[in-house]
């Protein structure tokens, strides 16, 4: 039993390829109304789903220049990025589709579950547009069952000639989760439908519904050898791939020239990336194989170029005879099997020429010569490589040392310390009367960390850091410890000096931007990956925040107006202190004898003491202010 190897730990064995890809075939023939066809094989450990194409304008490009929207978070939280907030965008067809035909089908709902509870594997297929249904039929599973369900088998999703679907945040959602293996594109080297989204409707309208019908397997003009607009249609796509190749280039090779965004303000460029891994079949019974996105999209232009301008009607032609081919070509490929898995894209031979006794070595450089990779395309593609490569090394250079000493200070040196005085570290930070010597060095470790952690969310910004970063454990873990225990102290230092005579409340003006964005969003990176990470809402997670709250109910609870006015926001705030320090994420040094909470909270009125929550923590008693 063959098995093709996608991935350093993953292989896909041939014969479902097979049969997906001729079920994602078959899926075209069906009726119209049929939006999807169940394939259940006896006695096998996977069921497979597939989805047909869409063959109108209408069904590709819904609004120009692009027809991308904002994704629905409600139906797909993940697909975002969470320290930005930056919703993904995803084509607004193609997700229409899903919605109206797959989302709120309840038979379909029903195969998938009984497939689940099955324990049987899910393989969604299709083949062009149904290749982008099947695409967000798995994100849904992915967000609707298989993250609650740790035995539920993984899904598997094979694409054969699919459009691109979704955006660089979509892209990087699906690393960051983990979930990108489990999606695999199968493309043909001239196949024009991968390539289309690269074009904005308005380069390509005029040819564009007579292209789709000559690509419609239902259409009569299917079977027709040549279409008359193809030479056109091929060309335009093609140019503005090269735009869209050739500026992405430009950011793999650390371009800082300003021209190179201006050019971004005249020339619409494509928002849509690649994702998952791409299988590219070069015609000479030979597949490609990478996953990094950026060479992917490299490799999406500089595998249909030409040898020679009068190659062009004939590739033309091909770019949209070959989108017919897969079942067949797969066929051949599998029973030769040449395979080449690009990884260490650094490393690629830039030559055609290049003479090397490493057969690992010759045998990538035939597959890139197939492809047809110029010395230019091999440069590119180790740029993408290079760039994934420096991601890394800069969460490596991450001075963790440093954060841990800074850290294990705070936690027992100067904690131990401040409870020797009677009093927790915010209230001994804020008013730093007893232990200064102390003070001054936990604010030195502070700024140190907030130093370290202001560089690490420039770096997110930047995009100069791993897609996996805001999903790894530890840097989750490690966000969340420094939240907890240096935001008080930021807090603390805020209202020691006054600031919210001058700036206004810390939430609104003060929060420093390592915990929010900036300005007034409250976009809070490390309190966002916690959120996201446990399937929270945001500001679910606000227990850093706590001393601020306490700040702003002194302040205007002893104004004229009193306690009536604001005694709704004290009864939240008692009770979010109770389930914090009930959980052990906000300590009882907030309960001490001269803590500011406990100091402003025993001179509110004698009748809400009584009825409070806060009587019901353990350890604490009521005393006369």
């Amino acid at each position: 039993m063959a098995s093709l190897k996608v991935g350093e730990n993953k292989e896909i064995n041939t014969d479902l390829i097979q049969k997906a890809c001729s079920l994602a075939v078959k899926a075209h023939s069906r009726s119209s109304q049929k939006s999807y066809i169940l394939e259940k094989t006896g006695g096998s450990s996977y069921v497979i789903f597939s989805f047909p194409g869409y063959w109108s304008k209408n069904d590709w490009y819904a609004g120009e220049p692009f027809g991308e929207t904002e994704i629905n978070l409600d139906l797909f939280p993940s697909l975002k990025s969470i320290g930005l907030d930056e919703h993904a965008k995803v084509n607004k067809a193609f997700l229409r589709i899903f919605v109206d035909k797959i989302s709120r089908n309840q038979d379909f709902i029903n195969e998938v579950e009984r497939a689940k509870n099955e324990k049987k594997q899910i393989v969604f297929t299709g083949h062009s547009t149904g290749g982008s249904v099947a695409t967000l039929a798995t994100i849904w599973f992915l967000e609707k069952y298989w993250r609650s369900d740790a035995s539920a088998a993984s899904p598997l999703c094979l694409t054969f000639g699919c459009p691109l679907t979704g955006n660089r945040i979509f892209s990087h959602a699906l690393r960051r989760e983990k979930w990108a293996p489990y999606f695999i594109h199968f493309v043909m080297r001239y196949d024009i439908v991968p390539r289309i989204l690269l074009a904005p409707i308005s380069s390509i309208e005029q040819e564009f519904q007579s292209i789709l019908q000559f690509l419609n397997p239902k259409s009569t003009s299917a079977s027709t050898n040549t279409t008359p607009e193809a030479l056109n249609f091929y060309t335009n796509v093609m140019k503005n791939a090269s735009s869209v190749a050739s500026h992405a280039a430009c950011s793999l090779m650390g371009n800082t020239n300003l021209l190179l965004e201006t050019t971004t303000n005249f020339t619409a460029l494509s928002p849509y990336k690649p994702f998952g891994t791409f299988v590219f079949c070069t015609r000479n019974r030979k597949l490609v194989i990478l996953s990094n996105p950026d060479a992917v999209l490299q490799l999406l232009f500089y595998s249909s170029q030409l040898d020679n301008e009068a190659e062009c009607p004939d590739v033309a032609q091909r770019s949209l005879q070959q989108h017919f081919g897969y079942e067949n070509e797969l066929k051949d490929c599998f029973n030769k099997l040449d395979a080449v898995l690009l990884e260490s894209l650094e490393k690629l031979p830039l030559s055609a020429d290049s003479t090397t006794t490493s057969s690992d070595i010759t045998t990538i450089n035939a597959a890139l010569k197939d492809l047809g990779l110029s010395t230019r395309a091999r440069l590119c593609l180790c740029a993408a490589g290079e760039l994934e490569k420096r991601k890394i090394g800069n969460k490596n250079s991450i001075d963790l040392k440093k954060v841990d000493i800074a850290m294990k200070f705070l936690q027992e040196d100067y904690k131990l310390s401040c409870e020797h005085q009677g009093r927790g570290c915010y209230d001994s930070f804020k008013i730093q009367e007893s232990t200064k010597d102390l003070d001054f060095k936990a604010n030195v470790k502070r700024l140190e960390l907030a130093g370290i952690w202001d560089e690490i969310i420039e770096m997110l910004k930047r995009d100069d850091l791993p897609d996996e970063f805001e999903g790894e454990e530890e840097w989750i873990d490690l966000g969340t410890e420094y939240r907890r225990l240096v935001e008080p102290l930021d807090i603390a230092n805020f209202y020691r000096h006054s600031k919210n005579d001058d700036t206004g409340p810390y939430m609104e003006k003060g929060r420093p931007k390592r915990y929010n964005r900036g300005g007034n969003s409250c976009s809070r990176f490390t309190q966002r990956w916690l959120e996201h990470a446990q399937r929270k809402p945001a500001g679910f997670f606000g227990e850093s925040c706590f001393w601020a709250d306490v700040e702003e109910l002194r302040i205007k609870t002893s104004d004229k107006e009193g306690f009536a006015p604001f005694k709704d926001k004290v009864l939240k705030l008692e009770k979010q202190a109770k389930e914090w320090i009930n959980d052990e994420v906000l300590g009882k040094d907030v309960l001490m004898e001269n803590s500011t909470f406990v100091v402003w909270w025993k001179k509110q009125p004698e009748s809400h003491k009584l009825a409070s929550c806060i009587n019901d923590i353990e350890g604490f008693t009521i005393t006369s202010a």
